[in-house]
């Protein structure tokens, strides 16, 4: 291998903590991904990694040649693009992963959207409620719901807000007196939304008068997708947390009806993120600037309707 190869081999052992999920990331063997790094520690006179037969930890030389590296490697890579015009004109393959809920709902038709103003793209999304590894996973992009983002060398992009509201069938406030005020909540059946941003046993809610938190006791039926629990709710088995953008069309045509309309949870972030370069792809740019069209208008349109 070359020095350039070896160097990105480095990076991935870095990145992804392991030799061998960086063979099976590569298609190669441990050995070579081994001699790659040990290639690099002999010409730099320097240990790079520390190695013991339990884990892989890098030494301060290790990391100061990983930021270098990544930027020599990414500069690399920008001019190749640059090159084959990549940066200037979407084509190849865009893979996609989305939370299900805002995929099913909003991120779907963005990408139909996009495909017709960029027909080279072939798009693959991916429904998933965890956050990928976009290196492992071979992601372009992750749109994702979050107060916030943990530390990462991701860039991210804010694409809208959102937020959820309580809600619950005709029927099943026609068999149980509406609540007045989130304590009156103890005195219903509560369905519990389970997702990676939104706490289980916990509702968190505010509106102009205050805020308030609510635990709901005994739950008869938890699940932790978005869909599954809008069907739950329109059957009349209780009351239960949306996210707008699920619950508006429902809300709108009467199957579901809001419960202590002045409160909603508090705001969710819709971010996308993508691997950080300095050049990023058309393919990706564009995507994302489709998403902040229609989608980020969407969740604008649905918050002006529900919260007030």
């Amino acid at each position: 291998m070359d020095k350039l190869s070896n160097m990105s081999v480095y990076i991935k052992v870095v990145e992804m903590g392991s030799f061998t999920a960086v063979a099976n990331h590569l298609d190669s063997t441990v050995g070579n991904v081994s001699r790659a790094v040990s290639a690099l520690e002999n010409v730099l006179d320097a240990r790079l990694l520390q190695r013991s037969t339990r884990r892989l930890s890098v030494t301060d030389a290790g990391r100061r040649f990983y930021e270098r590296c990544r930027k020599i490697l990414a500069d690399l890579e920008s001019a190749e693009a640059e090159a084959s015009n990549a940066a200037l004109q979407p084509r190849g393959t865009l893979r996609v992963h989305c939370v299900p809920g805002l995929a099913r709902h909003l991120v779907t038709g963005a990408v139909l959207e996009y495909r017709k103003h960029f027909p080279d793209v072939t798009v693959d999304l991916l429904l998933s409620q965890r956050m990928p590894n976009l290196l492992e996973d071979q992601l372009d992009v992750s749109i994702l719901i979050a107060r916030t983002l943990p530390d990462s060398a991701y860039v991210s992009q804010k694409i809208g807000v959102s937020h959820c509201v309580l809600v619950a069938s005709p029927d099943y406030l026609a068999r149980h007196a509406p609540p007045v005020t989130p304590k009156d909540l103890a005195d219903h059946q509560c369905l519990l939304l389970g997702t990676v941003d939104y706490v289980r046993d916990e509702w968190q809610l505010k509106s102009k008068a205050g805020d308030a938190t609510f635990v709901p006791a005994g739950p008869s039926f938890s699940v932790n997708d978005m869909d599954a629990m809008a069907v739950a709710i329109r059957e009349g088995a209780g009351i239960g947390l949306l996210a707008g953008f699920t619950a508006v069309d429902d809300l709108r045509s009467g199957k579901l009806v809001r419960v202590l309309p002045d409160f909603h949870t508090y705001e969710r972030n819709v971010y996308a993120i993508y691997n950080s370069r300095q050049f990023v792809d058309a393919k990706i740019t564009r995507f994302i600037d489709t998403l902040k069209d229609r989608v980020g208008r969407q969740l604008a349109a649905t918050a002006q309707e529900l919260i007030h």
